[in-house]
């Protein structure tokens, strides 16, 4: 599962469900402009980028 289908999981979800998914993909994700919320490779860009912005520090 690659982060698009992690977020969009998460994004819908039933409102009564306790899935979570971590803020390193919430983050970059939401930073997008809400049509790119929508591309497989805008999300995953977005992740990628943060995770490899994070293990850099």
């Amino acid at each position: 599962m690659d982060a698009f289908d992690r977020f969009w999981q998460w994004a819908d979800k039933p409102l009564e469900s306790t899935l979570t998914i971590p803020a390193e993909l919430h983050r970059p994700v939401m930073e997008l402009a809400p049509e790119d919320r929508h591309s497989r490779a805008a999300v995953n860009q977005a992740a990628a980028h943060a995770q490899n912005t994070s293990d850099a520090h």
